[in-house]
């Protein structure tokens, strides 16, 4: 049997041999029969058919969401468009608005389609379908707050606004109105570093035609209602508000070049001594010898009172000062005294205690009369004196004492 177990037979008639284990069996375990494992297989079961409509849901599905995705696309593009818009009008603003003749002014103008016509409602209503383009022009000579409302207004006409300004050249202001402050090159650096400007035309024409309209693409013409006659019967912009071109702003009162220059000639001689004072000569003033001495002398006497004043001020704050200063001593002052001679004061205190001795000091008692001394003796007994105490009887002694010759002369008398 130990030979059968160990070949691995089985007295039944099977075998075990294509079963591995993983322990060594034991005696007992080869003698019983091992049954073959069967194998367990899973049923595939085939796919389950979609009904048509879930099919075609999800036809439609993925259509929104291609849909959701273009209209999305087309949002970012959008937003693209209008970022790199507001970066640009950013930009206007961090550097000066080119000339026209100006490589990006140029690039402007091309890219704009000037076959695509603005009307006056469409800009009103946000609804061009591209910048419009508004022109501004003047002398700004003297920029100043006025001239730059104007053009903060002609920017703001519309939602999207492209604003060209103009400036009127030297030659064309001396003849039409009349001489200026600044050149026209000065006049052109500032109208061009205002932050409302887009782009600034050089000598621009005193009056606007049809030509220079289409060779710069404006849409519309930004000035106030006032008609701009200039010395002639008819109005410089009649033609463009013929045409519906032309678009109001408001004018700002009380202020212009006008009223600017009218504040230096009234002043003129406060001016001229302001620079006289500050190096300025008499020749690049256009001033005489003699008004040239006489706004010196002038400066000089205003810098002695103004001298003068400051120290009149000086000595009234050290005035100040000393009365403050002296207001504390004295108080200090009245402090101590009425702590020394004060009703309740140390010398009072003092004084009361001492009042006896001072009493005596100040007022000694009187000598004794002769008449009281006498009856004082009289009415009592001597008192016992001493040898040579002699303040008891002292009018006695002396009367005892006289050794006139009267006595011996009285019998005589008789």
């Amino acid at each position: 049997m130990a030979a059968a177990g160990t070949n691995g037979a089985d007295p039944t008639g099977g075998t075990h041999e294509s079963v591995s284990v993983g322990r060594k069996r034991s005696h007992a375990e080869s003698l019983l029969p091992i049954k073959p494992m069967k194998e367990h297989v899973l049923p595939i079961t085939p796919p389950l058919k979609k009904p048509e409509e879930e099919v075609e849901e999800e036809v439609e599905e993925e259509e929104l969401d291609d849909e959701d995705e273009e209209r999305k696309l087309k949002r970012q593009r959008v937003r693209t468009r209008e970022y790199f818009a507001e970066l640009e009008k950013k930009m206007t603003i961090c550097k000066p608005a080119p000339f026209d003749y100006d490589e990006e002014a140029i690039r402007e103008r091309e890219a704009c389609n000037y076959s695509q016509k603005i009307t006056l409602e469409m800009a009103r209503a946000g609804k061009a379908p591209r910048a419009v383009r508004v022109y501004a022009d003047g002398i700004y000579d003297l920029f100043h707050q006025g001239h730059a409302r104007q053009l903060m207004q002609a920017k703001n006409l519309f939602p999207n606004v492209y604003l060209i300004v103009g400036v009127n050249s030297d030659a064309m202001t001396h003849e039409r109105k009349g001489r200026t402050v600044m050149t026209e090159d000065e006049r052109y650096e500032a109208v061009r570093h205002c932050r409302y400007v887009d782009e600034v035309i050089t000598a621009c024409p005193w009056t606007l035609d049809d030509e220079f309209l289409e060779k710069h693409k404006i849409d519309f013409v930004a000035h106030d209602d006032i008609p701009y006659t200039t010395g002639s019967a008819t109005d410089v912009y009649a033609h463009i508000k013929a045409r519906g071109m032309f678009v109001s702003t408001e004018r700002t009162e009380g202020v212009s070049t006008s009223d600017v220059v009218s504040r230096i000639v009234k002043d003129y001689d406060v001016y001229v001594r302001r620079n006289l004072a500050r190096g300025y000569s008499a020749k690049e003033l256009n001033v005489s010898y003699i008004n040239e001495k006489k706004y010196r002398l002038q400066n000089k006497i205003d810098d002695l009172k103004k001298k003068g004043k400051e120290m009149f001020e000086d000595i009234e704050g050290k005035r100040t000062d000393l009365i403050m200063k002296w207001e504390e001593k004295s108080r200090e002052f009245i402090d101590a005294f009425l702590m020394l001679f004060g009703r309740d004061g140390r010398l009072t205190q003092y004084l009361t205690e001492k009042k006896d001795s001072v009493m005596m000091a100040l007022s000694p008692p009187s000598s004794p009369k002769a008449g009281s001394q006498s009856s004082e003796d009289c009415s009592s007994p001597p008192a016992k004196t001493s040898r040579f105490d002699f303040s008891g009887r002292a009018g006695a002694s002396l009367v005892d004492d006289d050794y006139s010759d009267d006595d011996d002369e009285e019998p005589e008398s008789h």
